[in-house]
């Protein structure tokens, strides 16, 4: 539901509304009827604090094998309003243009994309959602669209894979300030990153020092390498691996003789 609306208004949407379709085991089972409940229990609480309403949605139960249920996979589509074109966030970071983080970056690295591709581990509770600051940062960057070039919500792949993402569709380097793993690839919720021209970025940090919201700036756009703290490597090369990777894995999959 978070995720669902920041993705929103990472665009410069209002979220309006959700659909949901929940994936379930067999819900005669007790331990299965508590994930449906706790999962319904979830969802209203989020509905309710982001004015986010579930309109509509199905459920799928009894799903398993040899009397295994599935994990359960509770998911959410949004819709959001654009009511004017200009208030669309969809520009690209330029060259020159800062790289800020909105919301608290503590580190959450359970349960992290990082933690299961690098090292194939997956342990650990997911990462804290408090839904008053998701509403209030979602509010705080609609409000100051403006000033924003460019946005995108962090989400699997921390700060480290968005601020990638975000300068290879602009075909520009990053540079990221910060060494440290945790801060590049953590997964702390209710944040955003956003490129800004640096007269820009000041009065958007002004305005979030008013507004009590957490800003910090990252990083810059520009050049033609991707820099995390001391080490770099040619956008280029990155750029190659990034696009050519779901082919590599797809075909790794196959037989010899297809």
């Amino acid at each position: 539901m978070a995720e669902a609306y920041r993705n929103l208004t990472a665009v410069g949407a209002l979220p309006l509304a959700t659909t949901d379709n929940l994936n379930f085991g067999n819900p005669e089972k007790p331990e299965i009827m508590g994930q449906l409940v706790g999962a319904i229990k979830g969802i209203g609480e989020a509905c309710r604090a982001l004015d986010f309403p579930i309109v509509s949605g199905n459920v799928s139960l009894y799903n398993e094998t040899d009397g295994k249920g599935i994990l359960p996979t509770p998911t959410i589509g949004g819709v959001g309003l654009i009511a004017d074109l200009d208030d669309l966030i969809a520009g690209l970071p330029a060259d020159g243009d800062l790289a800020l983080v909105i919301g608290a970056t503590r580190g959450h690295l359970e349960q992290s994309a990082l933690a299961w591709e690098a090292f194939r581990i997956e342990s650990g509770d997911a990462p804290h959602v408090d839904l008053d600051a998701e509403r209030a940062h979602g509010e705080f960057l609609r409000a100051n669209r403006g000033h924003l070039a460019s946005a995108t919500d962090l989400s699997d792949g921390g700060l480290a894979l968005a601020a990638f993402e975000m300068a290879e569709a602009a075909g520009l380097g990053v540079t990221l300030d910060s060494a440290d793993i945790a801060q590049l690839f953590g997964e702390d919720q209710a944040r955003y990153l956003v490129a800004c021209r640096p007269d820009a970025a000041r009065a958007l940090t002004d305005a979030a020092e008013a507004a009590g919201v957490p800003i910090v700036t990252v990083g810059r756009f520009g050049g033609d390498t991707v820099t995390l703290g001391g080490d770099s490597a040619p956008l280029a090369d990155l750029s190659d691996l990034y696009r050519t990777a779901f082919a590599t894995a797809i075909q790794g999959d196959m037989p010899d003789h297809a």
